[in-house]
């Protein structure tokens, strides 16, 4: 029988790969492709030239969704891109901090990215969450709700501009071409 992880047992792991905890079991993913990665980086160009002095945004980190309570199994997820205020020190981000989560669809995190973590981000109270789709390439962007409930703006196509979380415009044609 294989052991349920908490999030402190999780992080004492470190690096091991592109792995996240649900309910404290490890879920592996496969490396993503060439596509994936040029949008992502692009994406992460595009948002840094915009973003409030506090803010910054990085690749792949791991967010502690604080769903459980210290002890019992956990929940981390490592959204494509998060974007939270800038501090000192390494570690998990906790999803109180986290002012925006963007996965990239990947043909095998479509269902994942568009079902469970919508849910999983929305449970922990992540304020916009973003599901960036490369075939054809838009932008959905979500907004929580009191509910804790996404609510689903149009997806957008070319020009994604708005002034939530923060005043941006992103070149969705410029992601991967």
């Amino acid at each position: 029988m294989t052991e349920l992880l908490t999030v402190a047992q999780y992080a004492a792991l470190g690096e091991v790969g592109c792995t996240e905890l649900v309910e404290g079991r490890l879920i592996r993913s496969p490396n993503a492709l060439a596509d994936h990665n040029y949008a992502c980086g692009n994406l992460i160009m595009q948002l840094a030239g915009q973003l409030p002095a506090e803010l910054q945004v990085t690749y792949a980190v791991d967010v502690d969704l604080e769903l459980a309570p210290p002890g019992e199994p956990g929940f981390v997820r490592r959204p494509d891109l998060v974007v939270f205020p800038r501090r000192a020190g390494g570690g998990l981000v906790r999803a109180a901090e986290v002012v925006l989560a963007v996965e990239v669809l990947s043909s095998h995190s479509r269902y994942t990215d568009r079902r469970a973590k919508r849910l999983d981000y929305a449970e922990a109270g992540i304020p916009f969450y973003w599901i960036v789709d490369l075939d054809p390439i838009s932008l959905t962007p979500l907004r929580l709700t009191e509910e804790r409930l996404y609510q689903e703006i149009p997806a957008a196509t070319g020009v994604h501009e708005s002034v939530e979380p923060f005043p941006l415009k992103i070149q969705l044609d410029q992601l991967i071409d």
